[in-house]
């Protein structure tokens, strides 16, 4: 029988998050645009129903987390995701995994690093979007180059912001509702969930066909997968950080829903509009706009700095380090920081801002879209993984580490059945259609890739070549 791995270090890796930054940084991965910008077009096609998918796509999620937990307390790893699936699924999966999540956060990074420049520029209406973009793209750059451990605490912070903000905004709306004050005391009522039209004033096909808004404002989630080798005793802070999701989930996403949604009648959102800017103007906060852009400008940040650059520079990194990809990638510095990479991820996400300036009235649909297709290919991965995983525990060829996935085999072909409907949604409508022609064509770039390495590798081997390494991991080369 096989014993979990962990190393003190995993694969050069220094261990340098503690257990208050690896917590917010699963916090900050799950809080971001698709919350504070998506929900309103969200709410304006499906009303208050909106509420139930946010707790249905919860629900599939932490799922897909506690499977993920499972794999990392039998060993801890940076860029798990792919190790995980080339272990237990073989190396074409590991190679596919890493690249399809790379190019998912480059591109949600993408809208992010735009996100921000329009941001910027209801302070500043003269300030050209591009320079915004740009200065955030190196600051953000130059502060994951440093350290991880800078990382971390900008992150924490970061993420501290968008806490407070919807905290602020729970506990004033529950102020108004109980108490009355303020303008919107007049009218605020929590009859406004069913009483405007009914839960699903559009009927519900058309409410179904928001999951794919619910499901891009979640990405982020596996974070803690990405960050578990560099995290400080990862046994206790991981499955910790995982346990409070569902807290985390009901509060910030249920929570803050239910009491803009009583507050504001869904009938006064419009897409494009963020759900707690109307909420707060409503309430009669003070320079209400001005607060709401700060923190989805600092949203945005967060979602840029741990997702676009931190998780992108690790899974890239360990592309190098299989042999998928060239050899520099899998470079560190002095400080452990994969430098090559993140100035790679860096660049191509910086490429990404001319997709704004040719057709900015569809770019952050199209862009959001791909990135979402990408995130339930790669959730999905985690899920076959893991089926694969718990097939060898019960044959007893690895031990069964003590955090477990409830209702596995079960519940993770539950989880693939509502993810494939999730795709078929997303093929439906003709605004997020593009989508799964670009994962198509991602595909069969991923299948012709994957040749061509194989090729490389045979012919290295027959003129007497090393061939392509499956993993410079050694937890992974001592495989069962």
């Amino acid at each position: 029988m096989t014993t979990p791995h962990a190393t003190p270090a995993e694969g050069g890796y220094k261990r340098s998050l503690g257990t208050r930054q690896a917590q917010m940084i699963a916090i900050g991965g799950t809080i971001g645009t698709g919350l504070f910008l998506g929900a309103g077009t969200g709410i304006s096609q499906a009303g208050p129903s909106l509420v139930i998918w946010y707790a249905v796509a919860g629900a599939v999620l932490l799922l897909v987390v506690r499977a993920l937990g499972e794999l990392l307390m039998y060993r801890p790893a940076t860029g798990s995701f792919a190790d995980y699936a080339r272990e237990f699924l073989g190396p074409f999966w590991g190679y596919a995994t890493a690249w399809t999540y790379w190019i998912t956060w480059v591109t949600t990074g993408m809208a992010e690093i735009t996100a921000a420049g329009n941001f910027v520029r209801y302070w500043a209406p003269g300030f050209a979007q591009w320079k915004t973009a740009l200065i955030a793209l190196v600051v953000l750059t130059v502060a994951n180059l440093i350290t991880v451990k800078v990382f971390g605490e900008l992150e924490f912070w970061f993420a501290m912001i968008k806490v407070t903000a919807i905290l602020g905004m729970v506990l004033i709306g529950v102020g108004v509702l109980t108490l009355g004050f303020s303008s919107a005391g007049n009218t605020a009522s929590v009859t406004h969930l069913w009483a405007d039209g009914g839960i699903a004033p559009h009927g519900v096909w058309n409410s179904l066909m928001t999951l794919q808004i619910v499901l891009f404002a979640y990405q982020g989630v596996e974070l803690v997968g990405v960050t578990a080798g560099e995290t400080k005793d990862p046994e206790r802070s991981v499955p910790r950080a995982i346990n409070t999701l569902p807290v985390r989930f009901a509060l910030f996403y249920l929570g803050a829903l239910l009491v803009i949604l009583s507050v504001v009648s869904w009938s006064e959102f419009h897409p494009g509009t963020s759900p707690f800017v109307a909420a707060f103007v409503k309430m009669g906060i003070p320079a209400a706009a001005g607060i709401v852009n700060f923190v989805v400008l600092t949203s945005a940040l967060s979602s840029c700095n741990a997702g676009g650059l931190y998780a992108t520079s690790r899974m890239l990194r360990a592309i190098g380090l299989n042999g998928h990809g060239p050899k520099a990638l899998a470079r560190l510095t002095s400080r452990a920081v994969p430098r090559t990479a993140l100035a790679v991820s860096s660049v191509v996400m910086a490429a990404g801002v001319g997709i704004n300036a040719i057709d900015p009235d569809h770019a952050f649909t199209y862009i959001t879209s791909a990135s979402t297709g990408g995130a339930v290919l790669v959730w999905s991965v985690i899920l076959v993984t893991h089926l694969r995983y718990h097939r060898a525990v019960r044959e007893g060829r690895v031990a069964a580490p003590s955090y477990r996935m409830p209702g596995a085999p079960y519940t993770n072909w539950l989880a693939l059945a509502c993810f494939a409907f999730v795709t078929v949604l997303i093929g439906w409508n003709r605004d997020t259609r593009v989508a799964l022609y670009v994962m198509g064509v991602w595909v069969v770039l991923l299948v012709l890739g994957y040749l061509v390495l194989r090729t490389r590798a045979t012919g290295g081997a027959d003129r007497g070549d090393a061939a392509p390494q499956e993993s410079a991991d050694p937890a992974l080369l001592s495989r069962n």
